[in-house]
């Protein structure tokens, strides 16, 4: 008995993702990976734009790349995935200011889609996303719940990018720290995070991380440190993201560490090697008392600004590369159809 929870890297609808959108239909942008979106009791990602037409491109800083979509075909596209988190903790939420910002969470609020990561203040920016999971429709007795219960899930969204982005606590922008176990100011901001969302008493604590430089394949050790310290204070799993190409995943004391998930949608240049349109859907199974069991991984590929299941090639390209990157932390797969599979019980 389990509930399936999606992950994914990037997802950027802005620029031609956005031009192309208004004239096709709202689940286009999913391609041929939507049914299997919707099949799944729960969906993270990391939103990498905004969601607003008003606003004018940062000013105070130069910044070489803005993202923004219309809400009012980018929302049902979300609602259409069953998008159930958006973490906005990353380097695009003020690209066109604060007005944007605010259009954007006004925007996931009237969705009903809980987000973290950015707000306001800092306080906001700390606070976590909460949902339940699961078959909601069950009796309050329970004598109609489905075979696979419910799930309350918690996640905080943390960036180290872009400080000019920042929340403080008179300013908006995002939840912003400095990837290193040691400094003080880190520890103290993380753990008021993870307070925040503990005191939700969720069966599952995810930390979503933007984290790190651009097209890099394997996390620094620093980042190897943080997320064993984030999963040694209580995170059920870490779903990393910022590089544009996956990264290795290692098993921490049962927790999975996803160091990068790489990119799901947009429409960037694609470098011939290190194949930044590819990536995965990540699928962690968990018991409904919050225990991760297995985490299965769905080749994808972008193409034509839109997600789709990835062909024989690039999929067999990404699993040797998922193997690969992922051999020294010890993780190996198993090969079910065209996914990665391992398991997270003992």
């Amino acid at each position: 008995m389990s509930l399936r929870i999606g992950f994914t890297g990037d997802v950027m609808l802005g620029r031609l993702v956005d031009d192309r959108q208004r004239s096709r239909s709202v689940d286009a942008v999913w391609g041929n990976v939507l049914e299997r979106l919707q099949a799944l009791d729960g969906l993270v990602i990391n939103l990498e734009c905004v969601l607003s037409t008003r606003g004018r491109e940062w000013q105070r800083t130069r910044r070489p790349f803005h993202f923004r979509a219309d809400p009012d075909w980018a929302i049902p596209a979300l609602e259409e995935a069953g998008v159930d988190v958006c973490a906005l903790a990353n380097n695009h939420v003020l690209d066109y200011e604060e007005v944007a910002l605010r259009d954007t969470i006004d925007a996931l609020d009237g969705a009903g889609i809980a987000h973290a990561g950015a707000g306001a203040t800092i306080g906001e920016a700390l606070e976590p996303a909460v949902r339940t999971i699961g078959d909601l429709d069950a009796d309050a007795d329970g004598s109609n719940a489905g075979d696979d219960g419910e799930l309350d899930v918690a996640v905080v969204s943390l960036t180290d990018n872009t400080p000019e982005y920042a929340a403080d606590n008179d300013s908006p922008g995002t939840a912003r720290i400095e990837i290193d176990t040691d400094d003080l100011e880190t520890r103290r901001r993380v753990r008021e995070a993870l307070e925040h969302a503990r005191e939700t008493n969720p069966d599952l604590l995810v930390a979503s991380l933007h984290w790190g430089p651009n097209m890099v394949t394997e996390p620094p050790e620093s980042f190897q440190e943080f997320g064993r310290w984030l999963v040694e204070d209580g995170v059920d799993v870490i779903h990393g993201h910022s590089a544009h190409v996956f990264q290795g995943i290692e098993v921490h004391k049962g927790s999975p560490i996803i160091y990068d998930a790489g990119d799901f949608v947009d429409d960037y240049r694609v470098d011939k090697q290190l194949h930044n349109d590819r990536s995965f859907l990540f699928v962690l199974a968990v018991t409904p008392d919050g225990r991760p069991t297995e985490l299965r991984l769905q080749p994808t590929e972008i193409d034509g600004c839109a997600v789709h299941g990835a062909d024989p090639e690039a999929a067999a390209w990404s699993r040797k590369r998922m193997r690969d990157l992922s051999e020294p932390f010890g993780t190996e797969f198993d090969r079910d159809g065209d996914a990665l599979v391992f398991s997270l019980e003992e």
